[in-house]
């Protein structure tokens, strides 16, 4: 049986490492693009016969990343899997603070890294794989607050919500194609991540 090909953003720690850990348990292949290399997927990856690809990339950078990922899949072949799925799970919370005294280079990383980089990304896919005779999909992951804002996480807020409304844009166009990959934006729920702590720890 062919194995599924995955493309993970920010997969070296919490849910990600989670997401990373199962699809190498499952002896499937899998890139990832992260700022930091996690060396126990490689050990995971090696005792379940598994493919994994590492790549350190900060996706404040995502045009880098992108053309990386369209090159990268530009040199493989849809014959030598079963499936092939992106999921965009990378995000960065932004010191907790209403707008009007938050940094703006804070404000910049964030939006490039929940919002740009998933779009570039998801760019690069659609047209690398286009021609591929296999499911092809995108997972997003959301979050509720992307749906129902609170106080001083504008750009958080801001960055889901426009990943949750590019997603049905995009569906809307892959359903127009012969074999339109789907598109899915999920909001997971409470998760026990170090993202959570930061914002359940602030007044």
């Amino acid at each position: 049986m062919k194995p599924q090909l995955y493309i993970l953003t920010g997969g070296s720690r919490g849910m990600g490492l989670a997401m990373a850990r199962q699809i190498l348990e499952q002896g499937h292949h899998l890139l990832t693009i992260a700022r930091q290399r996690n060396t126990d997927l490689d050990t995971t990856a090696q005792a379940h016969g598994a493919t994994l690809t590492q790549w350190q990339q900060d996706l404040a950078q995502p045009q880098l990343a992108a053309q990386q990922l369209l090159q990268w899949l530009g040199t493989l072949h849809a014959d030598s899997y079963s499936r092939v799925v992106l999921i965009n799970n990378a995000g960065v919370i932004p010191p907790i603070a209403p707008l009007s005294h938050s940094d703006w280079n804070a404000i910049s990383q964030a939006l490039r890294v929940g919002l740009e980089a998933p779009m570039l990304l998801t760019s690069a896919f659609l047209q690398a794989t286009e021609g591929w005779n296999i499911p092809r999909q995108v997972l997003n992951v959301s979050s509720g607050l992307g749906r129902r804002a609170i106080a001083s996480q504008a750009t958080y807020c801001a960055a889901k919500a426009g990943m949750d409304n590019f997603s049905v844009s995009v569906a809307l166009d892959e359903a127009a194609k012969p074999n339109g990959a789907l598109i899915c934006s999920l909001a997971p729920g409470v998760i026990d991540t170090d993202m959570q702590l930061q914002l359940r720890s602030a007044s």
